[in-house]
């Protein structure tokens, strides 16, 4: 009996030790929100936690964070240097599962799922060619400075998160209704000063950070390597000139070209946009070194179709054969106007989307364009 008491006395001190361990790291969680280390055993967010371990163990949460392993570390230092709490990467999580290219039916999109105008306002981005609330760097830097702004509004980063979620104007009619700016206060699920939807999402994040701040849960999975990995990797930005190609990109740094769109889902399409002298597009850190010694702008670098108008011809008409619009058409070849010339040359650019299109060779041929595009533009003179 001895000898089973001492072989169990260990188990049960180190069981204890975690325990006592787990809890701390979760109040300090809940201190990096300015949320009081009481708020651990509010039921519902527990109920929240245990559903979203269960639920995220298998789908959504080892799934985002082994999606986004690439671009997490570049996340966290943007809010660190914007001194926002490490813990507000799971806001993100909670927007949009960290994912670029999410959707939502009320017109947000992108990582931290910004609204047009809200993105706007803080210097994103939105036409035809970009949209740059799927630009992992730009997006996070516009969340950080709109967090960073509601913080010094508000004086609480759970009030920052809520605000995020329900508008700044929606949150200071709460807290004067409420005549409190406490948490407990605000969530109060009769009085309901804050919508629903913000009364659960703060709960939410917490609940995600909780979780993924959680060393144990995640040893105690297949993902245990998520621990090191998300702090190996990371992406650069590399400057590009205007009308590059992330196909031809990836085929000098010799990286897959799907993971090189999933890096640049801000580009609507293979190319960086034409009003731009030059443009920021990113590859992963360790190709970083690669992309410095092979890449180069050279005279003949990149494929495009060479239209000839002729009679009839319109940018509509010339726009759907290609399948580009008009207005590309026009951008590419700086247009003021939609008049065209008879046997005038027009650059046509020809995504990879539309590259199997068949189209006549009466009316143009496949060329590579010189380094200036404007060059060709100017002096008009192609052989064709």
């Amino acid at each position: 009996m001895k000898y089973i008491i001492m072989f169990f006395i260990p188990l049960l001190l180190s069981a204890n030790l975690s325990y006592l361990t787990n809890q701390t790291n979760e109040i300090a969680i809940l201190e990096s929100f300015d949320i009081e280390a009481s708020f651990l055993y509010d039921p519902i967010m527990n109920q929240m936690r245990n559903s979203q371990r269960d639920v995220y163990s298998e789908q959504q949460f080892f799934k985002a964070m082994d999606e986004a392993y690439l671009f997490i570390p570049t996340i966290k230092n943007i809010l660190s240097k914007y001194g926002i709490p490490p813990e507000f990467l799971f806001l993100a999580m909670a927007e949009s599962s960290f994912s670029t290219k999410a959707y939502s039916v009320k017109r947000a999109s992108g990582l931290w799922q910004f609204m047009p105008n809200t993105a706007k306002l803080y210097g994103l981005r939105i036409d035809q060619y970009v949209d740059e609330r799927r630009d992992v760097i730009k997006s996070t830097e516009a969340a950080a400075k709109y967090l960073s702004k509601l913080y010094e509004k508000f004086g609480k980063w759970y009030l920052a998160a809520i605000a995020y979620n329900c508008g700044d104007g929606r949150l200071s009619r709460a807290i004067k209704n409420a005549n409190s700016d406490e948490l407990t206060v605000l969530l109060d699920p009769k009085k309901q000063y804050i919508p629903k939807e913000s009364r659960f999402y703060i709960r939410k994040i917490v609940s995600l950070a909780m979780i993924g701040n959680d060393e144990q849960f995640l040893l105690n999975s297949e993902y245990e390597y998520l621990l090191n990995r998300a702090n190996a990797y990371s992406i650069s930005a590399v400057n590009v000139p205007s009308g590059e190609s992330l196909r031809r990109v990836s085929s000098l740094i010799n990286i897959p070209l799907a993971e090189l769109q999933k890096l640049n889902r801000h580009l609507k399409h293979d190319f960086a946009p034409p009003y731009l002298k030059n443009y920021n597009i990113y590859i992963p850190y360790i190709k970083l070194s690669e992309f410095k010694q092979k890449y180069f702008e050279e005279k003949l670098n990149k494929f495009y179709k060479i239209h000839i108008v002729a009679k009839g011809d319109s940018l509509y008409s010339i726009g759907k054969k290609y399948n580009v619009s008009h207005t590309m058409i026009k951008d590419f070849n700086s247009l003021k106007g939609d008049m065209l010339s008879l046997n005038q040359k027009l650059i046509i650019p020809i995504d990879g989307k539309a590259s199997g299109q068949r189209i006549s060779s009466n009316f143009s041929t496949t060329i590579k364009i010189t380094k200036s595009i404007k060059s060709i533009l100017e002096s008009n003179k192609v052989n064709i």
